[in-house]
């Protein structure tokens, strides 16, 4: 599912105008990436937990050239999956 189907599912179940549910789609969506940027983690019970893990400098290597390359510290968003999520997904996941 991408943004706009996601729209368009928000909108037929809710009985908005497109344009509706694409404003509350975005308001929700640029919310939590400002909370993100900020440092902060978001949590949605049921659903999973976002936080921002911090990672320090190490030294790394191109793979092209097998040169060492010094990456710098880097901030990236990472998700854990909630119990309700995890349980719905492998209930319907097939061996």
């Amino acid at each position: 599912m991408n943004k706009s189907e996601l729209i368009e599912a928000l909108a037929e179940e809710m009985q908005l105008p497109v344009r509706e549910a694409a404003s509350i789609t975005n308001t929700i969506i640029d919310t939590m990436t400002e909370a993100l940027a900020s440092g902060d983690s978001i949590e949605i019970r049921g659903f999973g937990s976002f936080v921002v893990k911090k990672y320090g400098a190490y030294t790394g290597r191109n793979p092209k050239t097998g040169e060492k390359i010094k990456v710098a510290p880097k901030s990236l968003p990472f998700f854990k999956v909630g119990k309700d999520l995890r349980e719905s997904v492998n209930k319907n996941f097939k061996k």
